[in-house]
């Protein structure tokens, strides 16, 4: 996909259009970029929060899981809860 591409995709999304939405997720989700998936996330899109957390428990990204789990995500808290008892002597710090 073209940088316009994804610019007017981008736009789309902004305007309201679902389809657009989740387009931007499901590339977000194969590129890895949680940028994008957090900018969607914060827009209130909640198919991009479960791809967040799910790409920041993929690479390990306790800081992101963190936040979100502060932020009153239960999936980011059930993953930390996970990871903790696979290695509760890590305290992710």
């Amino acid at each position: 996909m073209s940088d316009a591409e994804l610019a007017a995709l981008r736009e789309r999304a902004s305007r309201g259009d679902e389809d657009a939405a989740a387009q931007l997720v499901e590339l977000a989700g194969e590129r890895g970029d949680s940028y994008e998936l957090r900018l969607l996330a914060e827009s209130g899109n909640t198919d991009a929060m479960d791809e967040l957390v799910q790409l920041a428990s993929e690479q390990g990204d306790l800081d992101t899981l963190r936040r979100l789990a502060a932020g009153g995500n239960r999936d980011a808290a059930d993953v930390l809860d996970e990871l903790y008892e696979e290695d509760p002597t890590d305290d992710g710090t």
